[in-house]
């Protein structure tokens, strides 16, 4: 399963807002630290505070900062706001054939599997994660990046 750009934004987003719960996170540092077009970006901040995710500010130290429930909300909750879940995957192969159905049946099962995986994780699970890993990377040795969790 592939996500949309706008997808993955929006996944940081959470993640970024999530890590920082008694701050305001702007759009503009977001977008630097990923990388990515502020105004892209802005239009999938707005989606996820129209879908009460986030708490939009305007303003002089306005952003945005987490309103739902890190230990409730799924990574799927976040992920069915800009994508189609009901699409079916790309076949590999032609459907009238017994090897393209046998295919189409695998690539469905995967879709499924993918999905049940994204509503079995919380962004609480993904920020401990995360956390972990930059802790593994400080232990290696590895120059820190700074993750969503670190302020």
């Amino acid at each position: 399963m592939k996500l949309q750009t706008s997808t993955s934004l929006a996944l940081y987003s959470v993640l970024e807002a999530a890590s920082r719960p008694d701050q305001q996170v702007s759009a503009a540092d977001i977008a630097a630290k990923y990388g990515v077009s502020t105004h892209h970006l802005a239009k999938v901040l707005r989606e996820l505070a129209r879908a009460g995710i986030l708490d939009s500010a305007r303003g002089v130290g306005g952003g945005y900062r987490m309103s739902g429930n890190v230990k409730r909300l799924t990574l799927m909750d976040v992920i069915e706001i800009f994508e189609d879940m009901s699409a079916r995957s790309p076949e590999a192969g032609d459907e009238s054939t017994e090897v393209g159905r046998a295919i189409a049946q695998i690539l469905t099962e995967v879709d499924e599997i993918a999905k049940a995986t994204f509503r079995s994780i919380t962004v609480e699970t993904m920020l401990k994660l995360i956390e972990r890993e930059r802790i593994a990377a400080e232990s290696a040795g590895v120059p820190a990046v700074r993750s969503a969790t670190a302020a």
